[in-house]
């Protein structure tokens, strides 16, 4: 902490975490690198407790490549950075077609870094020097491709736009938890009764409730397609679960009993309590591909709110995405206000999570784009009467 509390300029940091081998997405190793001092390693698992290395690089810029993967398991260990600049949103802000890591460091400063442990298991003691080289590789140029990235952002007069960035990022609240997780199951899509969701629903929650007490990842106490294939199957004995594909596995069979429990209860719950077909209702717009059906008109500002960003994005050099969230896109085309003035098509777009740089940029011609919309509207209801008339 004292070392690099004492150097100079940024601060790179990144995390290695295990969610392919254990329960959740906690921190397995820190990697820290700063001028004058040199890269840290350190055991999250030995030190859990970064308190006093936050306090102590309170007032420094820390340097992340895809900042929102690894901010909340550092803020976990009680590392929460107050100033960011994130490599990969950089990228992505000056029109980088690939932003990995390793992609960038290639595209800008020639250096091709070797990427070759990006699956290894990071929860293991000890580490290997291997392993522990490969992890410092990943802050060993972050600083420098921050500085490069920093210079063609000022270029494009895109600086303003990136620090605006960076701070939502900073200020972006953990997600809640999700409304019946065990419905991301994959290959969900392929259970058609309500007593599968069912047994999908109670084989999810029992792998879970494994997973959390052994603390592995949910997919090595039981794969997801184990789970849909019983699902499908409804078997009523746990000779006819055990013989289902993916139920065969040493550590599927350690906890037969347990599935075959989980099945039995999705089996004898009331029709009353089996899960419906879909998620609950979401807060905001429907599904985008349902539009056309339930409102026609909505559908055809969504194109046309889409076709404005499209445009933008091109002239500007960078994702459609990123110069506008999707999420404020459709909720803009769902609801527009009404007059859709610059003022008001503004205040929509702040109001569901547009930075300024993204209002100041597509407000005005999202703006006209649905007046014209609403005077086409008016000019064939004016048409129809008057045809009608002729007739």
């Amino acid at each position: 902490m004292a070392a690099l509390a004492v150097g100079a300029g940024p601060l790179a940091v990144d995390a290695e975490r295990a969610s392919g081998f254990r329960y959740g997405h906690r921190a397995f190793l820190v990697q820290l690198r700063r001028g004058g001092a040199g890269t840290v390693l350190i055991d999250p698992v030995a030190c859990p407790d970064l308190t006093g290395l936050d306090e102590a690089l309170a007032s420094t810029e820390v340097v992340l490549h895809a900042a929102s993967q690894d901010l909340p398991c550092l803020a976990e260990l009680g590392f929460r950075p107050r100033a960011l600049f994130d490599t990969e949103l950089a990228g992505r802000l000056l029109g980088f077609p690939r932003v990995g890591l390793g992609a960038l460091v290639e595209s800008v400063l020639g250096w091709t870094l070797e990427k070759g442990h990006a699956a290894a298991d990071w929860s293991v003691r000890p580490l290997s020097a291997e392993l522990l080289r490969y992890a410092a590789l990943d802050v060993e140029l972050l600083v420098e491709l921050r500085n490069a990235l920093a210079v063609r952002l000022a270029e494009q007069g895109k600086t303003e736009w990136a620090e605006q960035e960076f701070a939502a990022v900073l200020a972006a609240k953990p997600p809640g938890p999700r409304p019946d997780p065990w419905r991301r199951t994959s290959g969900i899509h392929r259970v058609h009764s309500r007593r599968g969701l069912a047994i999908v629903r109670e084989l999810w929650q029992e792998r879970d409730k494994i997973a959390r007490r052994r603390d592995l990842s949910p997919g090595r106490v039981l794969p997801d397609t184990a789970i849909v294939e019983a699902a499908r199957a409804l078997p009523g004995s746990q000779a006819n679960l055990a013989d289902l594909p993916g139920f065969q596995g040493r550590g599927a069979r350690r906890h037969g009993p347990s599935w075959q429990r989980a099945v039995q209860r999705a089996r004898g719950q009331a029709e009353a309590e089996l899960p419906g077909p879909g998620l609950p209702p979401p807060d905001g717009p429907p599904p985008t591909h349902r539009w056309q059906e339930r409102d026609p008109v909505a559908a055809g500002r969504l194109a046309a709110v889409r076709t404005v960003v499209a445009a933008l994005a091109d002239e500007h050099t960078l994702p459609a995405e990123n110069l506008l969230p999707p999420d404020a896109v459709r909720r803009l085309a769902w609801q527009p206000p009404d007059p859709p003035g610059v003022a008001e098509v503004s205040a929509d777009l702040a109001a569901h999570g547009a930075r300024p740089w993204q209002v100041g940029l597509t407000a005005l011609p999202i703006s006209r784009a649905l007046g014209r919309l609403i005077e086409k509207g008016e000019e064939a209801e004016e048409a129809g009467p008057a045809q009608a008339a002729e007739g």
